[in-house]
């Protein structure tokens, strides 16, 4: 229906209430003295007379229900148009999601899985889970990349495969906003091969934390730049500081690292056999690990881990391959931004390089206040009145201590759990059944 139509049927009878509604003015009664004048009384002036006389008083009284009539209208015209324009949006991010049949392979504990079902959540995605096996891995045998998470994400007769938390959450949110096809999108996160100290080869992404979008489009996401470049610094800190207080801090003593493999075991995908030696040798052998993390010096910002440093933090693990877990690199950063869109050198600051504190509680507690501090009073996420990436990325690495004491602390000796709950709400009431 035209608004136009739409306007005066809703002015009849009831305009004043949707002038009310939409933030209009209700049209004031004629006062009782303009009635009498029309409809005459008994002793009184005659009807012409009484005209005449109130003529200023009626003329005043349809120029005013005439501008309440006509700012009545534009009212519901912008109220209207802008419905149009927000069912317009959605049903263009619909369309485009609905074009998607995705499918995650994940440990279910890993931080970095864990932020990209916060993403998919939060964006409305579905998508199916594939839980993989940590030992054998068979589930993800397709694939020469061989971390996780690994999302494969089918477009009609088109397959694409997407590796790393971060190029997945940059290029899933590039395609809902752009409507690029994602084939296209993938080739701006170019794969780099390097090697590590230990002369381990290692694969790293290129702008993995830049979306891809033109200028319009960045200020329809971020409304200026400085929103851009605070949403890319804390993802980043998410992945190079937050992600390696978690192991030290889930496995800190003996109990709690039998209690984090109980959980690891209770929420993977283990064999009879395979849970038991898990559970056992697994937290003796993440208890020792996680005491040579802590007097390891943390990565600066600027150097990208792989992905394959979610085995270190609270993936599963077993006897048979914690020898081959990945040392966290040292020495030189590797490369991580290429192309145009990448950083500016010290766009980000590096953290202090210092040892963690003998308590690690202390530096995970300081990391949270560090990142309240970082939202501010001012607003209830750092994207604003919705959480942005970088808010989904901090509380995807978080979630998984929950139920464990690190994660009771944190909540106790900090002042991180209205965000975290605000956040944890934002995603319960988008997301939908997959």
């Amino acid at each position: 229906m035209d608004p136009a139509a739409r306007v005066v049927r809703a002015l009849w009878p009831g305009g004043c209430a949707l002038a009310w509604r939409l933030g209009g003015r209700p049209q004031p009664l004629l006062p009782t003295q303009s009635r009498a004048g029309f409809a005459g009384a008994a002793g009184g002036p005659s009807p012409v007379a009484a005209a005449r006389k109130g003529s200023p008083r009626l003329l005043g009284a349809a120029a005013l229900a005439l501008g309440g009539a006509l700012g009545l209208y534009h009212t519901a015209r912008w109220h209207l148009r802008a419905q149009d324009l927000h069912a317009e949006r959605s049903a263009a991010q619909l369309s485009l999601s609905s074009r998607l049949q995705l499918t995650l392979y994940q440990y279910k504990t890993c931080p970095f899985c864990s932020k990209v079902r916060a993403f998919l959540d939060f964006h409305a995605l579905p998508y199916q889970v594939v839980e993989v096996n940590p030992v054998r891995r068979a589930e993800i045998k397709f694939s020469s990349y061989r971390k996780v998470p690994i999302l494969v994400a089918q477009e009609g007769e088109s397959s694409q495969q997407l590796n790393d938390s971060s190029v997945i959450i940059s290029a899933l949110k590039t395609y809902l906003v752009s409507g690029q096809p994602l084939e296209e999108i993938i080739t701006y996160y170019p794969a780099m091969k390097a090697v590590n100290e230990q002369g381990k080869e290692v694969t790293e992404f290129g702008n993995k934390y830049w979306l891809m979008l033109n200028e319009k489009e960045a200020q329809q996401v971020y409304g200026g730049k400085e929103a851009r470049t605070e949403e890319m610094k804390w993802r980043q800190w998410a992945d190079d500081w937050l992600v390696h207080l978690i192991s030290p801090n889930v496995y800190r003593t003996p109990t709690e690292a039998l209690a984090s493999f109980d959980y690891i075991v209770r929420e993977g995908k283990f064999g009879a056999v395979e849970g038991a030696v898990a559970k056992y040798m697994g937290a003796a052998a993440m208890y020792l690990i996680s005491k040579r993390l802590k007097s390891r010096q943390p990565p600066r910002l600027g150097r990208m881990l792989p992905e394959a440093s979610a085995d270190v933090m609270l993936s599963p693990g077993v006897p048979s391959w914690l020898p081959h877990l990945p040392p966290l690199p040292r020495g030189d950063p590797l490369p991580c931004w290429a192309g145009s869109g990448g950083s500016p050198e010290g766009l980000f600051p590096s953290p202090p390089r210092h040892r963690l504190q003998d308590n690690v509680r202390e530096d995970l507690y300081e990391a949270a206040d560090k990142w309240v501090a970082a939202v501010g009073k001012d607003r209830p996420f750092m994207g604003g009145q919705k959480p942005n990436l970088a808010d989904l990325a901090v509380y995807g690495v978080l979630r998984v201590m929950e139920g464990l004491d690190a994660f009771d602390d944190l909540m106790q000796h900090t002042h991180i759990q209205p965000w975290y709950l605000r956040v944890e709400r934002a995603i319960t009431e988008a997301s939908p059944a997959h």
